[in-house]
C-alpha cells in the first residue's frame, strides 16, 4: 500500500450517512384522528374524534380542504378501541350461570371428569 493512498483515505473523512426514513410504527393497531385547527374547513370537523388505522386514515391536508393555510393534525393513539369494551373492563362482575348443568356425557379427552 503506497503512503498516497493511506494519506487520501485519511483527509478523506467520514462518509455521511445517508438520511434515514422514520420507523414504521411496530404496532398492527397504530390509530390517528384527525384534529381540525384553527379555522378549519367542513370536512375536518367530519372526521374528527373518529379513529383510523395509520395506514388507512386520510392525507392531510384532505381533499375536500378550502382552507388556505391547513394547519389540522394527527393525534396518534397505541390503538383504534377508545374505550373498555368488557364489563370486567369497567370493574363488574359477571354473573356466573346458575342453573342446573345439563352435560351428561363425558368429554371427548381421556381426562375429562364428565
Amino acid at each position: 500500500m503506497s503512503s498516497k493512498s493511506w494519506f487520501a483515505r485519511w483527509f478523506r473523512g467520514k462518509p455521511e450517512k445517508a438520511p434515514q426514513r422514520p420507523a414504521a410504527p411496530t404496532n398492527p393497531y397504530h390509530a390517528v384522528s384527525v384534529v381540525p385547527g384553527t379555522d378549519a374547513c367542513p370536512a375536518a370537523y367530519r372526521f374528527a374524534g373518529q379513529r383510523y388505522l395509520s395506514r388507512q386514515a386520510p392525507r392531510l391536508p384532505l381533499p375536500s380542504c378550502d382552507v388556505q393555510n391547513c394547519n389540522c393534525r394527527f393525534k396518534h393513539h397505541k390503538d383504534r378501541r377508545s374505550g373498555p369494551r368488557r364489563h370486567s373492563d369497567w370493574g363488574m362482575v359477571m354473573a356466573g350461570y346458575s342453573g342446573q348443568e345439563r352435560r351428561h356425557t363425558r368429554g371427548r379427552r381421556s381426562t375429562d371428569e364428565y
